[in-house]
């Protein structure tokens, strides 16, 4: 029984009535889920979801990811909860320590106890357990609830990390990991084999926790053309995400020279810099035939889903549709 998933990542950057149209596209070619981002400086993920539950009857939603530093754990389970209200109980709460708050003076001091404890405030909370908590970085005082209606007193937990010790977490506590900014095969084996070793940890069958990968998407039948737009928007962000990757050896120089040109406005001259091969690596791109060839690579990884981001095409309509139309069918059909 093929388990393969089909998810849409779609940016906050969006006007009003885009974001569920493009989800209606994604819902009826079969999609299985459809994901906003909650990236700094970008529209906040929860009026897009909304507008997404109410154009959609069938497609699981949440946002990938919320983090606890930029919003108190109650702030998560009163947002979860009223996206799972929305959408008759389709809501799942994408959870991850965040990226890119030092640029707003945050200091991310310790992130796994701070996804860890928000965790297990915002299960009180949607539980109705008004017992209070009282955890290393956050407290509840006894009698602090949610007030309003609740569809589901527990929601599907996606945890969205590179990190060894919160792969072991969300393998012993969440249904899906998501590692986002990567299509390399090599670095999918590894977070994978981390997964099942941790649920086996945790006395969990093999498989419970789903690996879902989001990589920037770029299709269009000028295969050349969707290539070269994917360069432009992988090196905004290939030097952090190559941090993360223990699998990756990367020329020094090649990549000093790329984030040099991208600090100077530079992008053209970076983006020219970025050989094929280095550029699968982090992004699927191409004409149909080739997106569908890349993704069913990443799936014989034993990914689960792959949330398919943006900017998705040359246009984003005709990305989304040609996603829709030929590549999900394509993978359906091999």
């Amino acid at each position: 029984m093929d388990t393969r998933e089909f998810g849409l990542g779609l940016q906050t950057d969006l006007k009003p009535g885009e974001y569920g149209a493009l989800a209606r596209v994604a819902e009826e070619a079969g999609f299985d889920v459809v994901t906003a981002f909650h990236d700094l400086g970008f529209q906040r993920s929860l009026p897009a979801l909304l507008e997404i539950a109410s154009a959609t009857t069938r497609v699981r939603l949440g946002a990938s990811c919320l983090n606890p530093y930029t919003l108190h754990p109650i702030e998560l389970a009163q947002q979860v909860a009223a996206l799972d209200l929305a959408s008759r109980g389709r809501a799942f709460l994408g959870l991850a320590a965040g990226a890119w708050l030092d640029r707003v003076g945050i200091v991310q001091h310790r992130p796994f106890t701070h996804v860890t404890e928000a965790w297990a405030v915002i299960e009180r909370l949607l539980a109705g357990d008004d017992g209070g908590f009282d955890g290393e970085v956050f407290s509840l005082a006894p009698g602090t609830k949610l007030g309003g209606p609740i569809e589901r007193h527990a929601v599907p937990l996606l945890v969205g990390t590179w990190s060894p010790r919160l792969t072991r977490f969300a393998a012993a506590e969440a249904d899906e990991l998501k590692v986002g900014g990567s299509a390399n095969p090599s670095m999918l084996t590894l977070a994978l084999e981390r997964l099942r070793s941790g649920e086996q940890a945790a006395g969990r069958a093999p498989g419970s926790v789903g690996l879902v990968v989001g990589a920037v998407t770029v299709v269009d039948e000028d295969g050349p053309r969707a290539r070269n737009a994917a360069r432009h928007r992988v090196v905004n962000y290939l030097t952090v995400v190559a941090d993360l990757d223990p699998t990756l050896e990367l020329d020094p120089e090649l990549v000093g020279r790329i984030r040099s040109l991208v600090a100077d406005g530079s992008r053209d001259e970076a983006a020219a810099l970025l050989p094929d091969e280095l550029l699968d690596i982090f992004a699927i791109a191409g004409t149909p035939e080739h997106v569908a060839a890349r993704a069913e690579e990443i799936y014989a990884c034993g990914v689960r889903r792959i949330d398919f981001g943006p900017p998705h095409g040359l246009d984003r309509r005709r990305g989304v549709s040609l996603l829709a139309g030929e590549v999900v069918p394509s993978l359906r059909a091999r």
